[in-house]
């Protein structure tokens, strides 16, 4: 017995929602970064954390966060060209951390994920996490202004060359940034230390 073939005009619709999933993105890669504002007594600045290359320290960040640690804590650490001479690997970047009223309340530290694996690197506005041994940062990060290889695994700014986990980029603000890093200072201790007023995770557009 013979089939008649299908009516090929049955599956235009499906053609058409096909083609319309595709040219509205559907199905493409999911931008896993979380924007964050940070409001400081300087004014505020947007950063993206990429929980897609930087799991653990994105995670971390956030939990930090999401725990409001870091209201009420301060930029008070700057690094530029004129307060490190004794350095022979400079760079230039500001240091932030969480409220140390609250600090029965801070997170364990974290595994340090090098840019050798996350592929993230200390180029201008990167965020990253403070440290002093490998797997020991906790709530204090910096953010970069310009490029800062030698922050990156392999670089020498840490004798131990592991490098620092950097888990971002600012977005928007590096003025506010820059307004921070020339602030004055002793050695590289800000006078006044910069507040923080609040960070909080925005709703993506």
């Amino acid at each position: 017995m013979r089939l008649m073939s299908e009516n090929p005009m049955k599956f235009l619709p499906v053609l058409l929602l096909l083609m319309i999933l595709a040219m509205t993105g559907f199905g493409c890669e999911v931008d896993d970064r979380v924007p964050v504002r940070v409001f400081t007594s300087e004014g505020s600045f947007l950063m993206a954390v990429d929980t897609f290359s930087a799991p653990s320290t994105s995670r971390n960040f956030l939990r930090y966060v999401a725990s409001k640690h870091y209201d009420g804590g301060s930029f008070f650490r700057v690094v530029r060209m004129d307060n490190q001479p004794t350095d022979s690997i400079r760079i230039e970047v500001i240091q932030g951390g969480a409220n140390l009223e609250k600090s029965e309340n801070f997170f364990d530290p974290i595994v340090l994920e090098r840019t050798s694996e996350t592929g993230l690197l200390h180029v201008d506005g990167a965020i990253s996490m403070a440290r002093g041994g490998p797997d020991s940062a906790t709530n204090s990060f910096f953010i970069c202004i310009g490029d800062q290889p030698s922050l990156d695994f392999g670089g020498m700014r840490n004798p131990d060359g592991q490098g620092f986990a950097a888990f971002g980029i600012v977005l928007d603000g590096m003025d506010v940034i820059r307004a921070i890093q020339a602030g004055a200072v002793e050695r590289q201790t800000l006078v006044d230390p910069v507040m923080i007023d609040s960070v909080r995770v925005e709703e993506r557009p």
